[in-house]
């Protein structure tokens, strides 16, 4: 089986993936596995696919997690796409198809790194382990969530951990991601009294008794942030509201996003919108999700290791930012593990022609390897 960063990332690519979907992915990835000496166990839950492999070297840890995910977000119109997503094309130094950049290239450079520092150093001290699910693309229920609850009630300890996410801006390694904002997202009804226009007294409109309330919301100031996190930012994403032109409308729905930094928290969030609402006399219904809690890596054994691999690869000093959406790190991190995302440039991320460059693969192996000689080879 071909060890090769580019033929990995074809083979990846062309098995159609839509999330929650794995399309043979992982029975692919751990069949390479297999050939470096590492064991598998097929953690699904439901309608999701995940695995979890681990190779032993001389001493049981420290142990480093490889962690991504197989699935992709749909291709969208066909005839947009200048090549098929799911037949991997090379064109111009790029490789076009749908999860090159997100995040199936990264795979492939795992995989390939993996199969290099095995060859280089059998005797490896530590544990190198792979974390693998098909459902982080959609609800991320039944994914890395459930394998590391499980693993956690094991007692299962994970030191260092790499998540494949393109983290890149600009050019390859420019950005990695230590950490990440929490989510949280708030479902909010107001209600009103449904009535005839023409009858307003009769009547008591939910979309304007709203406005007042959903500027405060918007206007507050909820914290600074640090220096390592941007200010805590709320956005309004949805609103509905009416029937008809005739009609006043009884009910408003909304559905607001928090983007928070570690100065503030979920339950506090959640108590000053419920004060906001509550000054304003609206009568509500309202309901939360929380989609992930904020983290952060401080400078330690693998953001040392980041940095020092790709200098020495990249020739540019990165830089370690929180941006960004959620990602699978948020609850590896609940182990106590250093998390770091490292991966190719997403420019193209879940767009049409989503593409990769082929050098940028071929570095990203280098920089894998480079990590795990840092952290796991005998001689350092």
């Amino acid at each position: 089986m071909s060890t090769d960063v580019l033929e990995l990332s074809k083979n990846l690519i062309n098995r159609e993936s839509v999330t929650p979907e794995d399309a043979g992915c992982q029975k692919y990835m751990m069949e390479l596995l297999s050939q470096q000496g590492f064991n598998h166990e097929i953690m699904d839950f439901e309608d999701t696919q995940n695995f979890w492999s681990m190779r032993q070297g001389k001493t049981q840890g420290p142990v480093f997690v490889f962690a991504g995910h197989t699935d992709v977000v749909p291709a969208g119109n066909l005839e947009d796409w200048h090549t098929p997503p799911f037949e991997a094309t090379e064109k111009d130094g790029y490789l076009f198809g749908r999860g090159a950049a997100d995040m199936k290239g990264s795979l492939a450079a795992m995989l390939a790194a993996t199969q290099r520092f095995v060859t280089d150093h059998p005797a490896h001290k530590g544990s190198i382990a792979y974390l693998i699910t098909s459902d982080e693309e959609g609800p991320f229920i039944n994914g890395t969530v459930r394998v590391v609850e499980e693993l956690m009630k094991r007692g299962q300890a994970i030191d260092y951990c790499v998540v494949g996410e393109p983290s890149s801006t600009a050019q390859l390694g420019d950005v990695i991601k230590n950490g990440r904002r929490g989510s949280l997202t708030g479902f909010l009804k107001v209600l009103g009294t449904q009535g005839h226009v023409a009858y307003p007294h009769l009547a008591d409109n939910a979309i304007h008794k709203s406005y007042q309330a959903l500027h405060a919301l918007a206007e507050e100031h909820w914290d600074d942030g640090n220096e390592f996190f941007p200010p805590t930012s709320f956005q309004i994403a949805i609103e509905n509201a009416g029937t008809a032109t005739n009609v006043i409308p009884g009910e408003k729905y909304v559905e607001f996003n928090f983007r928070y930094s570690t100065e503030s928290s979920a339950e506090g969030l959640k108590q000053r919108v419920i004060d906001i609402l509550d000054s304003h006399q609206l009568d509500y219904e309202l309901n939360w999700k929380l989609n992930g809690e904020p983290f952060l890596t401080p400078e330690g054994n693998l953001l040392t290791a980041a940095k020092n691999v790709i200098k020495e690869t990249c020739n540019i000093e990165t830089q370690a930012l929180t941006s960004g959406g959620t990602s699978d790190g948020r609850f590896i991190a609940k182990t106590g593990a250093e998390v770091v995302e490292i991966g190719p440039v997403n420019k193209t991320i879940h767009q049409i022609n989503e593409c990769v460059n082929i050098n940028d693969l071929r570095k990203l192996v280098d920089i894998y390897y480079g990590v795990l000689k840092h952290l796991l080879a005998n001689e350092q």
